[in-house]
């Protein structure tokens, strides 16, 4: 292979501006935005299908969502701040090409107290003014510090959650509730959180809120490709890369698994941090230690009723069965039902139009350890799946009403799919704690965007693909 600067190269228009790997939110993203300035792009994915874990498949007759329980950074239609403006604007998608419906409603529960949320912040004000009324007005002293940090501040990034909450917030039943969603949407630490990533999910759960549209996640899909595709990008299935090629300080291009060589002026890779230095040529060992350790099993059960019916009328309920939070990788164990997320697709505000779901679904969510899962005969590991799935809701209709008599038909993915669907080491749901926020490695034109550039969920992932295609592939 020669270098992208070479005499002796081919024509220009057999070299790409940008490669990206991955067909995830973040690479479509970051595509459509490269193709907008004319730029010659190919979008590798290595599975036959888009999406990475926020994709969908059809099973006995149903259609099944996986990865999306909601989209974040929700905000009404013509608004004109927060990420998901921003992110319309900037891939020149109408507000009513997603089709968002509002959720219901939300709820942390922790024994005997209760949070309700939704997707205004006044909603949960007045629930901590209730539950925990000597609180109150330091509650609305973390809104103002809240509003004070800059995304910008990358210096103040990393600094402890817990420590600034304990520095603001004197009952810590409260920290544990308020971090509860916040590290289950979107915190690759354990136990702890960057303070920036807190700032982030607060905004985008608790001060913005959730949204689905009725046909899921793949009209999401279906829209970026059919936009990054008319705009003449190409986007290349079951084309996994093998290794990055470097020459010098640069990386030239990729080798694909079957052999295939292409050549690129910059590669952005959505693959995670430790995958993408693995795949580079020129780095012999990476340090694994430094991968992300936290990964979750989900079921999905389909219910002969609404869930509604059952008396289950929440979006998206967060449990935890002590006063103190858990959030880490299960040891000894298989699975950890002391915590979770009951999630209903079914409890959303859709348009009369739409109707309701064809079915009830109710999707439940717990933490995994990935080696103890891959360490399983295939024998044992189907057996294991019916285990977990029982004790999971064993442990949530502690917190729910019990829907196993109307369960007709259940599907559950584990560590291993994670695994399999994002190729992120140990099925890291969330990817690695350090996180790249600027998106370089140690070559000049390979860049990250997604989990590990510190951006998460539906939206954070296309605003990551936005901000590092503009940042690191629209100035040279």
């Amino acid at each position: 292979m020669t270098t992208a600067n070479s005499p002796t190269d081919p024509p220009r228009e057999d070299v790409y501006d940008t490669i990206i790997i991955g067909a995830g939110m973040s690479g479509l993203a970051a595509g459509i935005r490269l193709a907008y300035f004319d730029q010659r792009v190919c979008i590798l994915e290595k599975h036959y299908t888009i999406g990475g874990l926020n994709s969908f498949y059809r099973q006995n007759g149903r259609d099944y969502d996986v990865g999306l329980h909601a989209i974040t950074n929700f905000t009404e239609k013509g608004s004109k701040k927060g990420p998901l403006a921003k992110l319309l604007r900037q891939l020149r998608f109408r507000w009513d090409d997603f089709q968002l419906s509002p959720a219901i409603g939300s709820a942390i529960r922790f024994p005997d107290v209760e949070l309700n949320f939704g997707n205004d912040i006044k909603l949960l004000e007045a629930d901590i003014a209730k539950q925990f009324p000597h609180q109150k007005d330091n509650f609305q002293k973390l809104l103002a510090r809240l509003l004070d940090y800059d995304d910008l501040d990358e210096a103040s990034f990393n600094i402890s959650t817990r420590q600034v909450l304990e520095e603001t917030i004197t009952d810590p039943l409260l920290i544990e509730m308020l971090l509860c969603p916040l590290m289950w949407y979107g915190n690759a630490r354990q136990q702890d959180m960057d303070f920036g990533q807190f700032c982030i999910m607060f905004r985008a759960c608790y001060m913005e809120g959730f949204a689905r549209p009725f046909k899921g996640v793949r009209l999401i899909l279906k829209n970026l490709v059919r936009k990054f595709r008319g705009l003449g990008g190409e986007l290349k299935l079951r084309s996994g890369v093998d290794r990055i090629h470097v020459e010098g300080d640069r990386a030239v291009g990729v080798v694909l698994d079957d052999g295939t060589e292409i050549r690129g002026k910059r590669i952005l890779s959505s693959a995670g941090q430790i995958e993408t230095m693995r795949l580079c040529d020129d780095i012999t060992q990476v340090d694994v230690a430094r991968a992300g350790q936290l990964s979750f099993i989900e079921s999905i059960s389909i219910l002969d009723r609404q869930p509604k019916q059952i008396g289950f009328d929440r979006t998206i309920l967060f449990y935890n069965d002590s006063p103190r939070f858990h959030w880490e990788r299960p040891e000894d164990t298989l699975c950890d039902p002391r915590t979770g997320v009951v999630c209903s697709p079914n409890n959303y505000l859709y348009d009369d139009a739409d109707g309701e779901l064809p079915d009830g679904v109710i999707r439940l969510t717990t933490l995994a350890n990935h080696d103890r899962w891959c360490g399983l005969s295939e024998e044992e590991y189907r057996r294991q799946k019916t285990i977990q799935y029982d004790e999971a809701i064993d442990a949530a209709v502690r917190f729910m009403p019990d829907f196993r008599r109307h369960v007709i038909d259940t599907d559950v993915f584990t560590p291993k799919t994670i695994r399999r669907f994002t190729w992120h080491d140990n099925g890291a749901i969330y990817g690695a704690p350090e996180k790249q926020l600027d998106g370089q490695t140690h070559l000049p034109n390979l860049f990250l965007c997604g989990t590990d550039q510190g951006f998460v969920g539906i939206v954070g992932a296309i605003v990551s693909g936005i901000s590092m295609a503009n940042r690191h592939c629209l100035t040279s």
